[in-house]
């Protein structure tokens, strides 16, 4: 084990003198310093911090995809530092309790002297939600070229230039799109997985057509919600028609990823799937904490504002609360539940088809 020729002191190698002496209260500028926004300065520098550890763990995840190949050693490390991640937006969704000790008119003594400083400028958090898929063209902003022109140049090109670079969500997609087509001489899953949804999906109408406890509104409403999944499922097994879907936003992923995840989902306790079905689950669990993080985020800030802007000049909670809904990356997992079926009503893979399966190719 290697060791160090110089001595390290603590202080020194952390930069506590940098971090400790970085809390700059606005509010000595215009009379007595207000107790509350040195927290108010802290808990937005802690979040930078991990800002930084994430964004720190999600490039090197992004590097792993970013390859012709995918070993399982490599997806090994990607889904322990998903895990990670996972943990510290845990910490941060607990953090803004901290905030929550803030009273409204505690707030209020220092609030106007942050104008026009807003969340909208941490440049690492729209690095993080640029890195995992949230790219302009996902993304809710009200006003797209304002937020840009609130950026400093060179704030705004990194951006921009990141915009152009590969995302999380679109390496794993075609990850998942690599995976052999489940399809050999002896068999077809998915010829046998159309049957049994063809008969699940037959099932529900019955019951819906046949339950006495709904009103005739009710029952169209329910027969209107079958006929949209019915669909969902003819896109399952038809290109053109999954590419429809695609175009009007009922889904994301491309329809052979689709179809890998799937399968990994449904097949989820064989070996050879372990992982990347531990990588799904936390991809998911990822963009649910991420929204959690916002629907905190936009409690809290009604909480201290009401219905008043933001110190940008947003519409503030109605934005947050508007990001909440929207401002989501990994929804196809969500819904990928829609089609699954029990255990009991799929085929055993045949060992041919086991020996036949991998996840990169040479």
């Amino acid at each position: 084990m290697k060791k160090n020729i110089e001595p390290c002191y603590y202080g020194d190698y952390l930069a506590l003198d940098k971090i400790l002496g970085a809390q700059k209260l606005q509010s000595t500028k215009y009379g007595e310093p207000a107790h509350e926004e040195m927290l108010f300065i802290v808990v937005h520098q802690v979040y930078e911090l991990w800002f930084k550890q994430l964004l720190h763990e999600l490039n090197a995840v992004i590097d792993t995809f970013n390859q012709a190949a995918v070993k399982d050693q490599q997806l090994t490390s990607v889904v322990h530092r998903l895990h990670r991640v996972i943990q510290i937006q845990k910490l941060m969704n607990d953090q803004i309790g901290i905030m929550e000790t803030m009273t409204p008119q505690q707030f209020l003594s220092f609030r106007d002297y942050l104008v026009p400083a807003s969340g909208f400028q941490s440049i690492q958090f729209k690095q993080l939600e640029i890195s995992l898929g949230l790219k302009r063209e996902y993304r809710i902003d009200f006003d797209k070229q304002s937020f840009y022109n609130r950026l400093s140049d060179d704030d705004r090109s990194l951006l921009e230039a990141l915009e152009e670079k590969p995302s999380l969500f679109e390496l794993v997609d075609k990850w998942l799109a690599r995976m052999p087509l489940l399809k050999t001489e002896d068999f077809h899953f998915w010829d046998y997985y159309r049957n049994a949804t063809d008969e699940m999906l037959n099932d529900d109408k019955e019951t819906i057509e046949k339950n006495a406890f709904l009103s005739e509104v009710e029952r169209r409403q329910e027969l209107k919600d079958w006929q949209s999944t019915r669909e969902n499922f003819d896109g399952l097994f038809n290109h053109d028609t999954y590419e429809a879907l695609l175009n009007q936003g009922k889904f994301r992923l491309s329809h052979e990823a689709l179809l890998s995840a799937l399968f990994i989902k449904q097949y989820s306790e064989e070996p050879v799937f372990n992982l990347p079905f531990q990588l799904i689950t936390a991809l998911t669990e990822i963009d649910e904490q991420l929204t959690l993080w916002r629907y905190r985020h936009a409690m809290m800030v009604q909480r201290m504002l009401g219905t008043k802007i933001g110190t940008g000049g947003s519409s503030g909670h109605h934005y947050l609360k508007k990001t909440t809904e929207s401002n989501r990356v990994f929804l196809d997992f969500f819904n990928m539940a829609t089609f699954l079926l029990p255990k009991s009503s799929l085929p055993e893979l045949p060992e041919s088809v086991k020996r036949s399966l991998g996840f990169y190719l040479q």
